[in-house]
Formats: structure tokens, C-alpha cells, sequence
């Protein structure tokens, strides 16, 4: 699943390219691709006939604001899930098959939405209704990495007395917005922690440690445009390439790049977790 550095990485291509784009003509080749209007010919007549303004993220979610006639008109949101993309079509082409939403200006340009999975969804918010009315998910969503608001007091506040595996808890979206499986991993071994160790357990040097190194690799993958293990593609159709600099996720049976042991495969909470047991090992 595209993690914050994928999304972002999204945003800052659609910011470029479909910002002040004028919707012509929409398409909802898949039905269950929109999950508000309940109809799709609600959702394409409510983008048709707006401008595009400006893209904002927060998580894993996209939202665009739009206007109408210089009035604005709602947000246009979108959670790409597992496998959804964007693709920026300058000339006509035929869709492939997993194309899901079609969206056209008057120049006969296309973004198109593909999503090999079909759990990709979007939304239309309408003016004067707040956000998360509508996309739910945005209620439970913790802090942003980035924010004043993320710290290792937050950390510390939100893990107190919790027994779950450190690993679990970075995957819960109420602790912090936007880390999976790939930036869990990689932060834990960063910051030299077992995945497997209970959230209250940690000390406040090591939750000052994996505060830091979630901050670094996210900004370290945002700058390489993303991780791409399978399905990941910007609007042009390129590959992240954090992928090819990552300590250890995807890397099981592999030796470290520090000590050269040989990096554990684990399941937790039904997750594969990648991981030194030489580097990461308790304590510290």
C-alpha cells in the first residue's frame, strides 16, 4: 500500500500538472471506485464543469479543493489503497483494463485512475461541509510526522501502558498518519529497536530515537520519489527509488548492511516485519 512518501510524492505531481485543470468530461468505468455520492453520475456531474485548485494530503488521503464559476465548489478526495495510481495522459490511449475513473479537459487530456485491486476510492465533498463528514477515515488520523503536534512526548503519552508489539502500534493511524509496513520497518531499525517490543516498555531515549528516524526516512523517501516493491507509479508512470536503499524491509534472509547478519522475517499482528537481531536487540 502506498505509504505517506508514495501519497506525497502523488500530490506534489498532481499540485504540478492537474492544478488548474478544467473538468470537461468524467468517467466512472468502475462503480465501486466512488464512495460519495452514492451514484456515480452524482460524483461526474459534481466535478464537471470545475477547475482543479489545490491539492493538500493528509495521511494516506488526497483532497483537492474545487472552484465553479470563481464559487467554490466542495473537495474532491481520493485514498489510493493498495494499488491505485494516477496516470497523466497528454494524447488518447486506450484504457487497460483496471482503469477505473476517466476525467478529461477540454484539451481532450486525461487523467486516468487505474487500480489493479479496486479498492481505491474517492469522494466529492460538498462546499460548506467539513472534510471528514464525508471521508470518515479522516476523523481517527493522529498527528502528521512532520508536525509541532508529533514528538516524542507524543510518543510517550500515546504508548503509555500499552502491551502491543512497537510495530503494531506505528501501523495504528490514531498514533501517527501515514507509516505502514515499509517505514515501520525501517525506522525501527534506525533507531536500533526490536519490532517485537512491548510500546510501554520503551524508554525515553529510545522513543527520542524512533521519533528522529521516522522524520529522517520519510523525508529520505520523499526525496527519492517514493518506494516502489510492486505496484507504486508516479503520474508519469516512474518508480520510487527508496527501494533500493532500504536497510531492511524486503530484505529477509539477506545480510544486514551494518553487521552483515542475516535480516528476520517475522510475522506480527498478521504483518511481515523485517529485522536485525543483532542490531535491533532489546535493550538501549
Amino acid at each position: 500500500m502506498p505509504e505517506l512518501p508514495e501519497v506525497e510524492t502523488v500530490r506534489r505531481g498532481l499540485e504540478q500538472q492537474v492544478s488548474g485543470f478544467a473538468v470537461a468530461r468524467v468517467e466512472v468505468v468502475r462503480a465501486r471506485a466512488v464512495a460519495s455520492p452514492p451514484l456515480p453520475e452524482l460524483f461526474c456531474s459534481a466535478l464537471e464543469g470545475c477547475t482543479v485548485q489545490q491539492w493538500l494530503r493528509r495521511g494516506k488521503y488526497l483532497m483537492a479543493s474545487l472552484e465553479r464559476d470563481g464559487e467554490p465548489a466542495g473537495h474532491w478526495g481520493v485514498h489510493l489503497r493498495m494499488t491505485g495510481q494516477f496516470l497523466w495522459m497528454e494524447t488518447p490511449a486506450e484504457p487497460c483494463r483496471h482503469t477505473r475513473v476517466r476525467i478529461w479537459n477540454p484539451a481532450g487530456q486525461e487523467l486516468r485512475f487505474v487500480d489493479l485491486r479496486s479498492f481505491g476510492e474517492m469522494w466529492w465533498v460538498p462546499p460548506g461541509e467539513p472534510l471528514e463528514s464525508v471521508m470518515t477515515g479522516l476523523r481517527r488520523l493522529g498527528p502528521e510526522p512532520f508536525s509541532t503536534e508529533f514528538s516524542p512526548q507524543h510518543l510517550a503519552d500515546k504508548l503509555a501502558g500499552s502491551s502491543r508489539p512497537i510495530k503494531t502500534a506505528l501501523l495504528d493511524q490514531a498514533l501517527v498518519a501515514g507509516v505502514g509496513n515499509i517505514y515501520a520497518d525501517e525506522s525501527l531499525f534506525i533507531s536500533r529497536i526490536a519490532p517485537h517490543t512491548p510500546s510501554q516498555q520503551l524508554k525515553p531515549a529510545q522513543l527520542k530515537r524512533l521519533h528522529q528516524a521516522l522524520v529522517e526516512v520519510l523525508q529520505a523517501s520523499i526525496g527519492a520519489g517514493g518506494t516502489t516493491f510492486s505496484d507504486f507509479r508516479d503520474l508519469t508512470g516512474t518508480n520510487g527509488n527508496y527501494g533500493n536503499a532500504a536497510w531492511v524491509y524486503r530484505r529477509g534472509g539477506q545480510p544486514c548492511r551494518v553487521c552483515g547478519t542475516s535480516i528476520r522475517r517475522d510475522k506480527l499482528s498478521g504483518r511481515s516485519s523485517h529485522w536485525c537481531p543483532s542490531c535491533q536487540a532489546a535493550g538501549g
